[in-house]
């Protein structure tokens, strides 16, 4: 009956974040998750390998629009404004919804395996800015340095960004962050 339904996957993860929210992630089962939404177990094995992928959908474009943006950044850019241009990218991909945004950090939050997760994420953020900073020509321990203190202003703005009552513009947020490292960096 849902085989062909348009909208599977959204609604799969909208069910899920609720049933996240409400139970809390170990003791939701991918059987309540599809039956909330009258869908299959099957069902959201097409869509996504567990259910912890529900939270950690999306990582894969998050990271080739940094990646992208990192290697479009001009020739003359340093590399931490190679970094600054991957970090504006990242609001596009973790800017779009506040709420949602608040409710994803309360479940990962809650849930140690899940932390863990969102740290291997941000360590393979780090990694490939690193990598793709070495492609312009930045040598070590710099490529690896500028991406390291570029995903450290990513976990604090988004941190400060998700747990603010009220949706700021992340961007904005993002940039000035930036360039508050830079002004921390270089004080005396």
């Amino acid at each position: 009956m849902a085989r062909w339904e348009g909208g599977a996957a959204a609604r799969l993860r909208e069910a899920a974040m609720e049933l996240y929210a409400e139970r809390g992630f170990e003791q939701t089962t991918v059987a309540e998750i599809a039956d909330r939404t009258g869908l299959t177990a099957r069902t959201f094995f097409r869509h996504f390998a567990d259910k912890r992928e529900v939270l950690f959908a999306g990582s894969e474009a998050l990271q080739e629009g940094m990646v992208t943006a990192l290697r479009d950044a001009p020739p003359s850019a340093t590399p931490m404004g190679a970094v600054g241009a991957a970090l504006d990218a990242s609001t596009v991909f973790l800017g779009r919804d506040h709420t949602h945004s608040r409710r994803r950090h309360a479940i990962i939050s809650a849930n140690p395996e899940l932390l863990e997760r969102e740290l291997i994420k941000m360590a393979t953020l780090a990694a490939a800015l690193s990598a793709g900073l070495r492609e312009r020509g930045v040598p070590e321990p710099d490529a690896s340095l500028a991406a390291q203190a570029g995903i450290v202003v990513l976990q604090v703005t988004f941190e400060r960004w998700v747990t603010s009552p009220a949706a700021t513009d992340l961007r904005t947020e993002m940039s000035s962050n930036l360039e508050r490292l830079q002004t921390v960096t270089t004080a005396q």
